[in-house]
């Protein structure tokens, strides 16, 4: 009659201890919140890539960082003034390094090659990702993404 008793009890502390499993920084769904929009002046031009035409995308309107095995997805979706901007990308400041545990992405667009009407904010949308592996993201407390009129941010 002991054992089940026993057993019971070693049930019974093993699922409590999954509530704080979901809290943990060891769960990967827990690895970066909601992105918020932050401020910031940014320059147009891409440092260091005198070749890389491509502009700054006017307004990054939303930033989702997901967990895949062996790392994270970094997905932004931009705001260009007119439809026809193409060729976005996320370019990495410091080759893809945290700075002070900060990993910061440049999101770039190239111009149309014919000029484009404005029309609705889902038709210009444009969206970009890449990834970094779980080495990068060992040191990473914060992952940016800058855009010319503003940048969006996601904390551990």
């Amino acid at each position: 009659m002991r054992l089940p008793v026993t057993g019971l009890l070693v049930l019974a502390l093993t699922l409590s201890a999954c509530g704080k499993i979901r809290e943990s920084r060891l769960n990967p769904f827990n690895w970066f919140g909601r992105s918020e929009v932050v401020e910031v002046p940014a320059e147009g031009v891409v440092p260091g890539r005198p070749y890389d035409t491509r502009i700054l995308v006017s307004q990054v309107i939303d930033m989702e960082v997901a967990p895949y095995p062996g790392g994270a997805i970094v997905r932004a979706t931009g705001l260009p003034p007119t439809q026809g901007w193409w060729k976005a990308d996320l370019v990495a400041e410091n080759s893809g390094f945290p700075v002070d545990g900060v990993v910061t992405y440049r999101f770039v667009i190239a111009e149309p090659l014919t000029p484009k009407p404005v029309s609705t904010q889902q038709s210009r949308e444009v969206t970009a990702a890449t990834h970094l592996s779980n080495v990068k993201l060992t040191d990473v407390q914060q992952i940016v993404v800058v855009g010319a009129q503003n940048s969006r941010v996601s904390r551990r």
